[in-house]
């Protein structure tokens, strides 16, 4: 403990867990030498690959990482102090949103387990009913609803955020942007291992140094996202054409080529009034939801009075066997039409980030799943006794007297249903993009009160698109649902590998119960995915293709950024260059603040080099200033910037991180972004003259801490107490706090030091303030990259065409910075990779 500037005690962290090298144990605390100050400015160059482990040490501190320190609060999830009333609210309003997909699931999945072949006997009926019991309460129930959904990052779910998750807690980014500050943001929420959990750190160390497990699990995240956008097109056209199926039984004469023009004509409006967002759309259909499941059980209690609760049977698992071994090769079959059972399961998941974990459990338990187990065994009493009725199942279970308001209402769920999977569709591609696996795009926020609330264009209309040629080209749901089956089986086999991972890096549970998830839920999902794979040859092949292609787009875009972002780094300026340049830089220095938008988060980048050949004056302040997203969903705003001087005093040069979180909205207008950058900075002005008082306090009062080391701590902006055992800024002793009880023989030097250190601050603050008036351009280096000559051809065709189509039909980065014409110069650069 030590006792804060108001007299209280406060808490001090005296050791902290932390990665280093062998030979970095003995001498972390030393001063460095008076040869490597010239350098010092610039101290963020890459870490050598050395043998690290895990020790105890004192806290370790740069420039970046004093700002870090300065942490108002932890980010906290807006529902994780929720009353229990206001679960029940987010409970109801879940139903608009997150369970219409598997809600309308008993509309087509016994159509198309029994659409193969005909019914004999009603044992058949009890063993696909059973089937599709157990498989709904196994992976719906005990896997997403009290597992996966628990694997939340911070309230976000889907493919991405459990990568983001991972690499959060390992350095498992290919992008080599990571920065020991990043770690203290306050949402990142760390668990920090301990080294007694050899098994957790073992993977983290394998994962972190093995190049080939990061690829493969890039590749694991890559396909599982091209699944959900598979997903996001086939679930409008399924939903929607099951519902209108439901015409066939009401009016006899219509045909199928008119049920498909409906569906078109429906699918057409539904995704023209997406745009209009989450929340007003759920807001209006939520109630709806809630009749459809009330009027689901209810008429399936409907049908187990009148047909006889025999049907209950299904409940005994021996059903599943005996169906099985009379009829093994249909009985696999029937597998690809069970899965649809399950349809919106990963949807529950991946729409998380509008909800509460506890209010989607909630819904799920008390309402959503008795009503679906009730429907399904409603449907099967009326099969018991109508064996040959095998094709619209529920329409025709359905008493005549009600089949058009259920009609009506079927058709509103099933709309309601389609915009669940688009919505966990958009909610995905926009983490990608973030992380920086997908092409930039619009991004639209349709809700000013909910930030995950978004809506992409383009995305919308390409969905659309195939969506319609999917119901023209397959024209009925018994032909698509292999297609389904294979886009939702594909995103669970990705989900179930990806929790495994968390389970044993982060959650550090018992092997034995990470082995049994593994086997049961892979193994499961993998007899599952064999069985839609074996009708691949119906059509469903083109749901492969379609997937591969959006796969082998992100593969292709984050590859290309990799090398683009390598290869500055290793053609950045040298600092040696910069210094021989002198303050000047070789030019003439007009007034104003020059913004250097770069990528890099060490070096100076190569493009500035062209600025100052091409420009005749350079501004009299650079900021070098990176957008960089960090694998968190959101960066509190007073931990935006993080700052760090370049060169001397005199040369009036820093770097700025701006970070993001990939659920962060970045639509600041260009002068609310320079009016918080120029007060981030001025701050950082002003804690580093402090730094260096308490520097001169040190070199003044060596005597006396001498004989009382114990004084060595810093006192954080936002009041903590920090142990320095190494310096504090680059190419300074370390920093120490002097004691009110030094001799007063040292107090003349003193104030004449406060004094020309409060002149310089002064000065460099009205130097900032004048070059603020004087105006903000925006210096933006369009870099693009070539394959080399002698590079093989298949990286040619990638880099010279693929990649390069894409970066030229993407957003470009500035279209997200609002910056006026005016304000704004760009120079290219081509790199050779």
């Amino acid at each position: 403990m030590a006792e804060g500037g108001n007299g209280h005690l406060v808490k001090m962290d005296s050791t902290e867990s932390r990665w280093v090298a062998r030979d970095e144990e003995d001498d972390s605390n030393e001063e460095e030498d008076d040869s490597s100050r010239r350098r010092s400015y610039e101290s963020d160059e890459e870490e050598e690959n050395v043998e690290q482990r895990l020790i105890r040490t004192g806290h370790r501190i740069d420039s970046f990482d004093v700002e870090a320190l300065e942490v108002h609060g932890a980010h906290r999830n807006d529902f994780e102090n929720a009353t229990p009333g206001r679960h029940i609210v987010l409970a109801l309003q879940t139903l608009g949103v997150v369970f219409g997909d598997v809600g309308t699931s008993p509309l087509y999945t016994l159509d198309v387990m029994f659409n193969k072949y005909p019914l004999v006997q009603q044992e058949d009926v009890l063993g696909a009913l059973s089937l599709v019991l157990y498989t709904l309460i196994l992976v719906s129930l005990v896997k997403y609803i009290f597992v996966v959904l628990w694997a939340n990052d911070d309230g976000e779910g889907g493919t991405f955020a459990l990568y983001s998750l991972i690499c959060r807690n390992a350095k498992a980014s290919l992008l080599p942007n990571q920065l020991p500050s990043d770690a203290r943001i306050s949402s990142f929420r760390l668990k920090v291992p301990s080294p007694e959990l050899e098994r957790s750190l073992k993977i983290k160390e394998h994962l972190e140094k093995s190049l080939m497990l990061k690829k493969l699990l890039l590749i694991l995240v890559l396909f599982g996202t091209a699944m959900v956008i598979a997903d996001g097109v086939v679930t409008p056209a399924m939903s929607v054409m099951s519902a209108f199926n439901g015409l066939k039984v009401g009016i006899s004469s219509i045909e199928q080529e008119e049920v498909v023009m409906i569906s078109i004509a429906s699918l057409i409006v539904l995704f023209s009034v997406q745009r209009f967002g989450t929340s007003k759309v759920g807001l209006a259909v939520g109630p709806a939801l809630f009749i459809w499941f009330c009027s689901l059980g209810g008429f399936g209690i409907y049908n187990l009075l009148k047909y006889g609760t025999f049907v209950l049977r299904a409940f005994n698992p021996l059903y599943i066997y005996y169906y099985y071994k009379r009829n093994p090769t249909e009985a696999w079959l029937s597998l690809g039409g069970c899965v649809l059972c399950i349809t919106g399961s990963e949807a529950m998941f991946a729409d998380l980030c509008y909800f509460s974990v506890r209010s989607v459990q909630l819904t799920f338990v008390f309402l959503v799943l008795p009503c679906l187990l009730l429907g399904y065994l409603g449907q099967g009493a009326f099969l018991l006794e109508n064996l040959t009725q095998n094709e619209q199942v529920f329409f025709s279970s359905i008493p005549r007297g009600a089949f058009w308001p259920v009609f009506f209402i079927a058709t509103i769920a099933a709309l309601i249903a389609s915009r669940a999977m688009t919505t966990a569709t958009f909610s995905c591609i926009k983490q990608s993009i973030a992380l920086g696996c997908f092409p930039r795009l619009k991004i639209i926020h349709t809700s000013r009160k909910f930030m995950g609330q978004i809506y992409i264009p383009v995305i919308n209309w390409f969905l659309l698109v195939f969506c319609v040629a999917f119901v023209v080209s397959f024209g009925s749901i018994y032909k698509m649902g292999n297609a389904y089956g294979i886009a939702e089986l594909g995103v669970m086999i990705m989900t179930t590998i990806l929790v495994t991972i968390i389970m044993l890096l982060i959650w550090q549970i018992n092997i034995m119960i990470v082995f049994c998830f593994l086997t049961f839920f892979l193994g499961l999902e993998l007899l599952f995915f064999s069985s839609v794979l074996g009708s691949v040859v119906d059509g469903s092949w083109v749901m492969l293709v379609f997937a591969g292609v959006l796969f082998m787009i992100m593969y292709i875009w984050n590859y290309g950024s990799k090398l683009k972002y390598e290869t500055e780094v290793k053609q950045k300026l040298s600092m040696d260059l910069i210094l021989d340049l002198g303050c000047s830089l070789g030019t003439i220095r007009a007034p104003g603040i020059g913004l250097v938008y770069n990528e890099l988060v060490r070096g100076i980048p190569a493009i500035f080099g062209h600025f100052l050949t091409t420009l005749p004056a350079i501004h009299s302040m650079i900021l070098f200033v990176c957008i960089k997203y960090v694998p968190v969903p959101v960066v509190p705003q007073t931990e935006r910037f993080l700052f760090r001087r370049i060169c001397p005093k005199s040369y009036h040069m820093f770097r700025c991180i701006a970070r993001y979180g990939y659920k962060d909205v970045r639509k600041e207008h260009h002068q609310t972004f320079e009016q918080l950058l120029i007060e981030s900075l001025e701050k950082f002005v002003r804690r580093e003259a402090q730094e260096r008082s308490l520097e001169s306090d040190e070199d003044a009062d060596t005597d006396f801490e001498k004989e009382d080391s114990s004084t060595n701590i810093l006192v954080a902006p936002n009041g903590s107490v920090y142990s320095l055992g190494v310096p504090l800024l680059s190419g300074y002793g370390p920093i120490d706090k002097a004691s009110s009880e030094a001799s007063t023989s040292f107090d003349e030097p003193r104030d004449e030091c406060l004094t020309e250190a409060h002149f310089s601050l002064e000065r460099e603050l009205s130097f900032i303030h004048k070059a603020k008036e004087s105006g903000v351009v925006y210096l933006l280096g369009h870099g693009d990259i070539r394959a080399r000559k002698e590079s093989w051809f298949i990286k040619k065709l990638v880099i010279n065409y693929f990649y390069a189509f894409l970066r030229k039909n993407c957003r470009r980065g500035i279209a997200s910075l609002s910056v006026p014409h005016t304000n704004l110069m760009q120079v290219g650069m081509t790199y050779m990779v």
